[in-house]
């Protein structure tokens, strides 16, 4: 028979390791399911972080391990397996996996999101050292320099504001001759004497040595190439919620789980953290926050059934 956890964390990037160590301070007994080999999430391809409190210009991948050993050394359990569903029952959940079964009196799904890529030349390459998906977390590094950002919606549109605020110069390349973003930033970025938009193009290469250091666009109406000489690219295509496992369980919202600050969701006994869950900002702070949050909400439910 299954040993019964209290809780089953699945994913172990920032949100589902804060988690994991409020969980064991709080002397629950629990496991992390993580599918990749190394805990961390998206940050183990960052190649510096410099808004995280306390440890500026921590390097992405040794925050993700300090992260791992923090919940190690509190006695956390991990087990590298992918979760294929979640089966709910009276009183308790069955995490059913690709190498084991789970029996859990809760559950906090921590899966995170993936930005999506251009997937062109140099992208994969260069991620890290001016490729980058997040123009909050990487902003800063490219102060007085020349910055591109390829998207036409929200994001890309408010990458492109917030860069002009610190760039020489920014470049917006969308694919389309108009903007899907809200009209009201599209006049503030209208309004930016320093961004360029180039309409109707694509990027076929990013090209550096160390540093991305030119882009090759090409025109999509005439498919004229040439060259852009740009310090980064930030990349605003849209983010895709790693939620798929947890369909037709949960509310989602466009792929992403329901739940508030308190990470729960519409059912009793499931929570949501990270970059998974719907939210105003998705970074490594706010998805620290959560961890902790949805380990008190946890307490809590478990309260309710005991005492139910």
């Amino acid at each position: 028979m299954n040993e019964i956890y209290d809780v089953v964390i699945i994913g172990s990037g920032p949100a589902g390791l804060t988690a994991a160590v409020y969980g064991k301070r709080a002397e629950l007994k629990m496991i992390v399911i993580e599918k990749e080999m190394a805990s961390g999430g998206q940050i183990l391809n960052t190649y510096e972080v410099d808004n995280y409190p306390g440890l500026p210009g921590i390097n992405g991948y040794d925050l993700g391990m300090k992260f791992r050993e923090h919940a190690e050394k509190l006695g956390a359990e991990f087990s590298n397996d992918e979760v294929l569903r979640i089966e709910a029952a009276e009183g308790e959940f069955t995490v059913v996996g690709e190498e084991r079964t789970y029996v859990t009196k809760s559950v906090i799904i921590a899966t995170g999101a993936q930005h999506r890529k251009l997937s062109v030349i140099g992208e994969d390459e260069l991620t890290g050292m001016g490729v980058s998906y997040c123009a909050t977390c990487d902003g800063a590094f490219f102060r007085n320099k020349v910055a591109a950002v390829v998207g036409g919606g929200d994001v890309a549109i408010e990458d492109a504001i917030f860069l002009a605020r610190m760039c020489k110069k920014v470049y917006l390349i969308h694919r389309r001759n108009q903007l899907r973003g809200a009209k009201t930033l599209q006049t503030q970025l209208f309004n930016q004497d320093n961004v360029e938009i180039i309409w109707d193009t694509v990027v076929d290469e990013i090209e550096g040595g160390d540093q991305v250091e030119s882009l090759t666009i090409r025109n999509a109406n005439t498919d004229e190439t040439r060259k852009l000489a740009v310090d980064g690219v930030f990349i605003a295509v849209g983010i895709n919620p790693q939620s798929e496992a947890f369909n037709n369980l949960v509310e989602m919202d466009h792929g992403y789980i329901k739940a508030g600050e308190d990470c729960e969701t519409n059912i009793p006994g499931i929570f949501a953290v990270g970059d998974v869950r719907t939210k105003q900002l998705r970074q490594i702070s706010t998805a620290v926050s959560d961890g902790a949050n949805a380990i008190t909400s946890v307490e809590r439910y478990l309260t309710r059934l005991q005492v139910n």
